[in-house]
């Protein structure tokens, strides 16, 4: 059985939504959960949810201090040395625990898990990869949205091996298409890094097919999208704003038809089923591609689903070994950063 610490501190809903979410996922998932956090707040909270929780595979481990989402990530790592995620990311680190997951600060939960958790032989940083719905009913992965503001033509092309094998073996894609994202689909569009990240591309053992456009990442005809974290991230809050948006017009326009009987309820069932396709929380969290360990950051304002659900990523991560692949394509790729130093802690 897989075990899988959840940083229970770390939500806009903490402890509630984390130990709900828990909850759901010793109930569905052959798992174990081990919660952190304040021990009595979190004890409260599942003898609250659930009488029994005790027959269930699932734990409380203390940690006396919480990252806020104010807290500076550089400060927080200097003085909050018994913080949830940084005693999650120990447990990871000591083999108590085969993944982390936290819907915490996210500076810090990247910068705790790099420092704690240490790196993967070969990976110069680590990256954040989101799954996207696509009008072909195919996930379509984005690497990196928002762990590295710069990033090096190399760094690109690891991004592209460890989102290419996340594609592969989660989305269970057979051959993923990886395009690197620019402003136009020739090879001498771009800026600087995407014209110096084309040529690297291509000497990769990958199914790489060139440049594509942010329009082409929700219709199916790439699996893998590349770019720098701040590209990434803005095209992420984008698409978050967008679909809010959406829903927020498809319910006024519901609303406002609600005396039309004819078509009410297929018109509700088709914005149901519209929503659970777009729904953030049906994806759980962005993996930290490039951490020993797994480490899933969920959205501050996850709720019970999107733990289960990156409770259910974080095991399969774990279980399909894609820390030792992503290993093994860097040493024969030649574009690795060479070997990884252990954790300092």
């Amino acid at each position: 059985m897989v075990t899988i610490a959840v940083d229970a501190m770390g939500g806009d809903n903490a402890p509630k939504a984390e130990v709900e979410g828990a909850l759901r996922a010793v109930k569905s998932l052959p798992v174990e959960v081990i919660l952190v956090g304040r021990e009595d707040a979190v004890r409260n909270e599942l003898a609250a949810q659930h009488e029994r929780w005790r027959s269930l595979p699932i734990r409380v481990h203390h940690a006396s201090e919480v990252i806020t989402m104010e807290d500076s990530a550089a400060k927080a790592m200097r003085t909050k040395k018994d913080s949830s995620i940084r005693v999650a990311s120990r447990l990871v680190r000591d083999g108590i625990a085969q993944g982390v997951v936290s819907a915490g600060n996210t500076g810090a939960a990247m910068a705790t898990a790099k420092m704690v958790q240490g790196m993967v032989s070969g990976v110069e940083r680590p990256a954040l990869a989101q799954v996207f719905p696509t009008m072909k009913g195919i996930p379509a992965v984005m690497v990196d949205v928002g762990a590295n503001v710069d990033s090096s033509p190399r760094m690109l092309a690891q991004f592209a091996i460890m989102g290419e094998i996340y594609s592969r073996v989660i989305c269970r894609t057979e051959r993923p298409r990886v395009g690197l994202l620019s402003i136009g689909e020739e090879e001498h569009k771009g800026n600087e890094l995407t014209r110096a990240a084309t040529p690297l591309l291509k000497t990769l053992d990958i199914n790489f097919i060139g440049n594509v456009e942010g329009r082409d990442l929700y219709t199916g005809e790439v699996d893998v999208v590349v770019c720098d974290g701040f590209i990434g991230n803005v095209a992420l809050k984008v698409s978050e704003g967008v679909v809010d948006v959406m829903k927020h017009m498809l319910q006024e326009s519901l609303r406002e038809t609600i005396t039309r009987q004819i078509g009410y309820v297929l018109s509700r069932s088709a914005y149901t089923d519209f929503k659970k396709r777009v729904d953030y929380s049906e994806y759980g969290g962005a993996p930290l591609l490039g951490v020993r360990g797994v480490c899933i950051i969920c959205h501050g304002r996850s709720n019970p689903n999107a733990i289960k659900n990156a409770v259910r990523v974080a095991a399969e991560f774990a279980q399909a070994n894609i820390n030792e692949r992503i290993a093994s394509e860097l040493r024969k790729s030649a574009i690795g950063n060479g070997s990884a130093p252990a954790p300092p802690e």
